[in-house]
């Protein structure tokens, strides 16, 4: 028996959906859709680049999990792998101690980090991994003679977790309304939407300019000897996938040089080949001071994150009784290491990098063709992560008000999207978009399915406009 068939639900049994409803506290998730009387959806295998729920139908999934499943599902050399680890060291801490696994990821990823990005800080997910940069940051400077360098600057709508001093690092005020006061230093400048540029409109060029100067204004206007880190992702995702402008990031680099600043880049999601490159920054022509990391190193078939950082950062900490009064202690836990070090050996052997950088214009105008819907106001995003921006007014720009983007999102193209068999995300923490970040291993085939249900989806939303 398969799993799927293990778990298919026959009539008259305890549903899945109705045990789900009554123990499991889902994560971001309005539970009053499922107490009136909303099916919980309950998804129980998946092959290549679908799923399947416990009803038996089949879904493509179109966001990779969450951004997370680089190779695919229903890998068994990982699950193997998992297996072996756990047969042998199923688990010891690396508080004081190290084990073979983890010395070889931190190897693998020292390898592939740009520049002296050397030292590999385990975690168990990006949101760690950003909250350890910060509190690096604040030592690292504390332990150098410049105490009062501890704010951190960041981009409006950017998501950088959910930990205290990640959701100070985020832009989203929703998001963090209800855990105030937070970690107090974060400040925010403008993202690199130019779809909606307030200045240089026209000229992509000139925004990026302007857009990297208003984090120089930022550091200037709080103090430099005050401000110890800029935490960018290369490509934002909040907001519906946000690439820099040409020169972007390397005038942001000589900004945080000039001020003795460090440059974060937070590649939870773009790390891994989502971009098409082990870690996308190097696309941008930039080697930051920390890079933060997650999700596709392991294909999400176990939980790992990791901070990397430069080898001076971690020179304070070299010598004398000082130390980096951090951990967690399922950082570099055996078994997601050796999951992570497999998987990173089937993104090589498989060329993965190399077919997202050869199929990404193929995924870009495939999407593109949406255009033509009055509704759809712009596709942007590099590799393979693509956000959609829906509009009101195509010609103005004109997005929805509130109460309109809450009845076309989650009242309608949610749930429409996954009936007809697409699993993506409807997104309103910013203007209303469709965010799409498929596993790394499809192409055309794909890529038409996706702009297909889109387009059907989208064209009978528009008749409840």
């Amino acid at each position: 028996m398969t799993t799927s068939e293990q778990y298919v639900s026959e009539p008259g049994e305890d549903l899945l959906a109705d045990r789900a409803r009554r123990n499991l506290w889902m994560h971001f998730t309005r539970h009053s859709v499922y107490e009136q009387g909303g099916h919980v959806p309950v998804i129980v295998r998946g092959e290549g680049a679908r799923i399947w729920d416990d009803s038996g139908r089949s879904y493509l999934d179109g966001l990779a999990g969450l951004f997370v499943v680089q190779v695919g599902h229903g890998r068994a050399e990982l699950a193997e792998a998992a297996a072996k680890q756990a047969s042998e060291l199923a688990f010891f801490p690396i508080w004081s101690y190290a084990h073979p696994a983890a010395i070889e990821l931190a190897e693998r990823l020292a390898h592939l980090a740009p520049g002296d990005l050397n030292r590999v800080f385990f975690t168990t997910g990006g949101g760690e991994a950003v909250e350890s940069a910060w509190k690096l940051a604040k030592q690292y400077f504390k332990l150098t003679g410049r105490p009062l360098k501890h704010k951190v600057i960041s981009r409006a709508v950017a998501y950088h977790g959910t930990p205290q001093g990640a959701l100070s690092i985020t832009g989203i005020p929703a998001a963090k309304e209800y855990f105030e006061p937070l970690v107090p230093g974060a400040h925010k400048v403008p993202n690199t939407n130019f779809y909606r540029a307030p200045e240089h409109g026209d000229d992509l060029e000139a925004f990026g300019r302007w857009a990297a100067g208003q984090i120089e204004l930022a550091i200037e206007m709080e103090g430099p000897d005050t401000v110890a880190a800029v935490f960018l992702e290369p490509v934002q995702n909040s907001g519906g996938c946000f690439p820099p402008p040409p020169g972007y990031f390397e005038r942001v680099r000589e900004i945080c040089d000039r001020h003795d600043v460090l440059l974060v880049a937070d590649e939870t999601i773009c790390a891994f080949g989502r971009i098409g490159e082990p870690f996308a920054i190097t696309r941008f022509n930039t080697v930051p001071d920390i890079i933060t990391c997650a999700k596709g190193m392991t294909s999400g078939y176990a939980p790992m994150g990791a901070m990397i950082a430069a080898d001076r950062l971690f020179e304070p900490f070299a010598h004398g009784t000082n130390s980096f009064l951090h951990g967690y202690t399922w950082g570099g836990h055996p078994v997601a290491a050796a999951v992570a070090l497999a998987n990173l050996e089937i993104m090589d052997r498989e060329g993965l990098y190399d077919h997202v950088q050869a199929n990404e214009d193929a995924f870009a105008s495939t999407l593109s063709k949406l255009t033509d819907l009055d509704i759809v106001g712009d596709v942007r995003g590099a590799g393979y992560f693509y956000g959609i921006e829906l509009v009101k007014d195509k010609s103005t720009r004109e997005t929805f008000n509130a109460d309109e983007s809450e009845r076309l999102l989650r009242g309608y193209l949610s749930k429409a999207l996954f009936d007809n068999g697409l699993y993506c995300r409807a997104d309103d923490r910013g203007d209303p978009v469709i965010q799409l970040a498929p596993p790394l291993i499809v192409g055309q085939a794909e890529f038409d399915e996706i702009e297909q249900i889109l387009r059907h989806v989208l064209v009978e939303g528009m008749k409840l406009l």
